[in-house]
């Protein structure tokens, strides 16, 4: 009985359209701008690396096997977990990343939304991202799994208010 009580709320809250116009093409390119936020971050981390690698006698170099990994999973949890609940990117492109549970997006989720999506599209080839043509809200796989959904920034807060 709560789960229909929850679906129904889901429902209401999620009914205008105007929550999804061209969401799709929107993540794509908030995808393509995030990378290149990840690439510049990477870049500035570089040198602060070197400098630990010459403090620690070479030790610290080891860090550039994980550096863009860390990177963009910081980049993540600070943009998708802070108050604006998206990246860069998704900023720039009204989006932000909203729980069907109405509970805040947190680092966590943040960070779990991204591993997930780098997972399920290396295991099941890009391909998988065709899913959003079929699924109410345009959602894709890791959405789904973690009951999130992308909306326009714009008019969630409008429907918010």
């Amino acid at each position: 009985m709560t789960s229909l009580t929850a679906n129904t709320q889901d429902d209401t809250r999620f009914s205008d359209r105007a929550l999804f116009d061209s969401v799709r093409t929107r993540r794509v390119l908030a995808f393509l701008l995030d990378y290149f936020f990840i690439f510049l971050l990477c870049i500035l981390a570089v040198p602060l690396v070197a400098i630990f690698g010459v403090a620690t006698f070479g030790f610290g170099w080891l860090l550039y096997a994980i550096l863009a990994p860390t990177v963009a999973l910081t980049y993540i949890a600070w943009t998708v977990g802070g108050p604006k609940q998206g990246t860069w990117g998704m900023q720039v492109m009204d989006l932000c990343l909203v729980r069907y549970d109405g509970q805040p997006t947190d680092w966590v989720t943040g960070v779990v939304h991204a591993v997930l999506f780098w997972v399920i599209h290396s295991i099941l080839t890009p391909a998988i991202a065709l899913i959003a043509l079929f699924t109410r809200h345009k959602r894709l796989l890791h959405d789904i799994v973690l009951g999130t959904v992308a909306v326009r920034r714009s008019q969630f807060s409008a429907i918010s208010e």
